[in-house]
């Protein structure tokens, strides 16, 4: 067990690692970043919501068994500790498991973390055209349990108030790294 925790571990750093390099390619150029979910409530949450603010997605789903839940828990007391620089950042989390994740699930699921992380979810349709408007990456990938789990990237997309990556907050960088990023993107 303890083997594939760490090679889950490793393939998603890979897939942060990949996907932050594609990105920053593009991190001067703005990109339209179009997207209609809803939120735990029912109610549309589109990408024109977010004009004008800092923002960051992560990209999960509730049956995750550590990289979602780690990531929620640290973004948590990382948007604590920079205090009142938090309010201005608008947290979401993206579900990629449509399936799965009812809105009644994903509701009891993020009572764990921050009340301030905005929970979405949609159809297939609508989760495929949030992850490609960031060029997210995620998979259905079947277990020998005849169940499935997800692979995604794990890295959470920071996003200027302009609308511009500004990059990626990895998890496993240095926490000051993290403050840093974001305290960098609430002041943009």
């Amino acid at each position: 067990m303890r083997r594939r925790t760490f090679s889950g571990l490793f393939i998603g750093a890979a897939i942060v690692g990949a996907t932050a390099a594609a990105l920053m390619s593009r991190a001067d150029r703005p990109k339209q970043r179009a997207f209609t979910l809803q939120t735990v409530d029912g109610d549309p949450f589109r990408s024109a919501d977010l004009a004008g603010k800092p923002y960051l997605v992560f990209f999960g789903f509730t049956h995750c068994p550590d990289v979602c839940p780690t990531a929620l828990f640290e973004l948590s007391a990382l948007l604590k500790d920079i205090g009142p620089a938090a309010d201005r950042i608008t947290p979401l989390f993206v579900s990629i498991d449509p399936e799965r994740d009812t809105a009644d699930l994903l509701k009891l699921y993020m009572t764990s973390f921050a009340p301030r992380i905005v929970a979405l979810r949609g159809d297939a349709a609508q989760t495929k055209a949030a992850a490609d408007a960031f060029s997210a990456f995620y998979r259905k990938v079947p277990t020998a349990s005849g169940s499935y789990t997800m692979e995604h990237t794990a890295g959470l997309f920071l996003i200027r108030a302009d609308g511009r990556l500004q990059g990626m907050l990895d998890m496993h960088e240095p926490r000051e790294n993290q403050l840093q990023k974001l305290k960098l993107l609430a002041a943009s």
